[in-house]
């Protein structure tokens, strides 16, 4: 069983990501985790905090070089501009008077940082949290509820795309079918493992060219606008055996998993496993993937190592009654525009009780692009422990040998041959 947790605040001195559950064995640096938060840096669209808050990351626990010790494994995401900060979030009570001041620079919007947020934003978790903790402003709801929690989901994701192809040669893959009103074509090719790089250099993290060129326009007009934009984002995992998650009861199904990692990402609106609301559109003689005939004499190990039946399609998005069926794993996300709005949304001034509009700081125009590498990293957390509770495994040999036997069996079912007509 895989369990992870982070803690942190989006402007405290650091987040942190917490996994118990990890076999040893897994090789990983702290090169590979830099690298995921990297890209989740990434994109057109992003605000100005991506380019001075550096990620200092730290590992405290469960590695040793450079392979996991089967120990929990902790890594901390220090944020580099804590010091402009350590008297707004200081732990311990601050006179007063000390949040009046700045921080030394002279910058009056040291002293901004201090001020009481009473106009909560529209969409945001500002108004709902303010009420349910019984607090007077946003200050302790929005640290906690922005995105930027989220790194430290990514290197907990990169742990468990390290788990995943390790011992079982799974890879995913994310980007974005849409921004605002402009999407990839429905006959637009999927992208694969071997894409990601281009996928990274993309400013939208969109596989077709001239689709990403219209989302990047699209981004800025809205930013000319002084608006926001959403979009949709895909995860595709290649290689998964067939069988991980089950159908015995509700929360052991593999799509309602995905769904809920998907659904706990900030703004995430809307999920869909494979072509999911369009084929609630067809008729069921055009929703469901066929399955072929094992053509003995052609017939390859698929990407899992074992063989399976051949579909004509994958409208199921490889999930079939909650279970892997061997085809290609899609998961889809919707994210909303971002909350925090230039063109500031009417709110109320809970201080006062008085119409006015919503604070506004600084923010995104659009973040569909980290939106797709958050997406892969939960759906990572997901699969990873889909497939330990499949296999069990204190190691990445133990998995290993564990899914071989698995596949074997797959694979001796699936060889039968019909039996001679007399």
């Amino acid at each position: 069983m895989l369990r992870w947790l982070t803690a942190g605040e989006s402007h405290g001195p650091s987040l942190i990501s917490l996994l118990d559950g990890i076999p040893a064995g897994i090789e990983l640096t702290s090169d590979d985790l830099k690298a995921a938060l990297a890209r989740r840096r990434l994109g057109h669209g992003r605000g100005s905090r991506q380019k001075f808050e550096q990620d200092v990351l730290r590992i405290h626990g469960g590695l040793r070089h450079g392979r996991t010790l089967g120990s929990p494994l902790a890594i901390e995401i220090a944020n580099s501009e804590w010091p402009k900060w350590e008297k707004v979030m200081s732990a311990d009570p601050v006179p007063r008077e000390d949040l009046l001041i700045d921080a030394g620079t002279g910058d009056e919007r040291e002293i901004a940082r201090n001020r009481s947020l009473s106009r909560p934003r529209p969409g945001h978790a500002d108004l709902s949290g303010m009420l349910k903790y019984g607090f007077d402003e946003a200050r302790p709801i929005l640290e906690r509820a922005s995105a930027r929690e989220t790194a430290a989901r990514v290197v907990a994701g990169r742990v468990a795309a390290a788990l995943l192809e390790q011992t079982a040669g799974i890879r995913l893959v994310s980007h974005t079918l849409q921004v605002g009103g402009v999407r990839v074509p429905e006959d637009a090719e999927l992208p694969t493992p071997e894409h990601v790089a281009s996928l990274d250099e993309d400013p939208l993290r969109c596989f077709d060219r001239e689709t990403s060129a219209a989302m990047v326009a699209e981004v800025d007009a809205a930013k000319s606008d002084g608006d926001t934009l959403g979009g949709v984002v895909e995860v595709l995992a290649y290689g998964a055996p067939v069988g991980l998650g089950s159908h015995i009861q509700w929360d052991r199904r593999l799509d309602g998993q995905l769904a809920q990692a998907i659904m706990s990402i900030q703004a995430m609106k809307g999920v869909e496993i494979g072509d999911g609301f369009a084929t609630a559109g067809r008729r069921g003689s055009a929703a469901h993937d066929e399955i072929l005939a094992v053509d003995q004499s052609r017939s390859e190990p698929g990407n899992d190592g074992s063989r399976t039946y051949p579909r004509v399609t994958n409208r199921a998005g490889g999930i079939e009654g909650g279970m892997t069926n061997g085809q290609v794993i899609r998961v889809r996300g919707a994210l909303k525009p971002i909350s925090t709005v230039p063109r500031a949304l009417r709110t109320v001034d809970v201080s006062t009780g008085e119409q006015t509009t919503a604070n506004h700081q600084r923010s995104d125009t659009c973040a569909v692009a980290p939106a797709a590498v958050i997406a892969e990293a939960v759906v990572a957390l997901t699969l990873a422990d889909a497939l330990l509770e499949k296999t069990g495994g204190d190691s990445v040999a133990e998995i290993r040998a564990h899914l071989e036997g698995t596949q074997d069996l797959q694979s001796a079912l699936t060889d039968r041959r019909p039996d001679p007509a007399p």
